[in-house]
């Protein structure tokens, strides 16, 4: 079967976003004192959005005030410094730009916040991705399938049209639960 939609994660599966996420999450941590995370720990930390990310960043019994203080803190902070070291896998960019040369539409459905999916999307792949869906208000992040619903309605593309591609436990049942098939990576 051809498919005629390939929707992408983003992190970890377009791109390597890493160090980026690490060094963000220790310039929150040390503006209040915390000790900071490895890149392992960072690892084991992404996949279900930047919440997610910073409230497991911190430690435990952190109170809601300062985790709320702290997560505009490292938004503001990576967003800034989203490019400093992010970079794509070795291949994709010529991949993706291929499968837009051959009609294929593309899409992004991150837990990353819009404004920095955007921005990564968009210096990294300009306009080979044509639709790029991050975490914005009154959308449910992944493993909910919705970011993958407003892709498919913006793209004009059904179920049997698509593939989702991701790399990560997450990915796989936000797949499932929008009905596509999937590629892990």
């Amino acid at each position: 079967m051809k498919y005629s939609t390939v929707i992408f994660d983003l992190d970890g599966t377009l791109i390597d976003t890493l160090e980026d996420l690490k060094n963000s999450v220790n310039y929150t941590l040390s503006l209040r004192g915390f000790p900071e995370r490895t890149y392992d720990e960072v690892k084991s930390f992404v996949g279900n959005g930047i919440a997610k990310l910073v409230s497991r960043a911190l430690p435990e019994g952190t109170d809601e005030k300062t985790f709320e203080e702290c997560l505009a803190v490292f938004h503001r902070h990576y967003l800034e410094h989203s490019l400093d070291l992010t970079a794509p896998y070795e291949g994709i960019c010529g991949a993706v730009a291929l499968l837009k040369e051959s009609g294929v539409k593309t899409a992004v459905v991150t837990n990353k916040t819009e404004d920095a999916a955007i921005k990564i999307v968009k210096r990294f792949f300009g306009d080979s991705i044509d639709v790029i869906i991050g975490q914005a208000e009154g959308l449910a992040p992944k493993p909910a399938p919705d970011g993958v619903f407003e892709a498919m309605k913006k793209l004009g593309s059904s179920p049997s049209d698509c593939i989702y591609v991701g790399d990560s436990e997450v990915d796989c049942a936000t797949a499932r639960n929008a009905g596509l098939p999937v590629i892990g990576c």
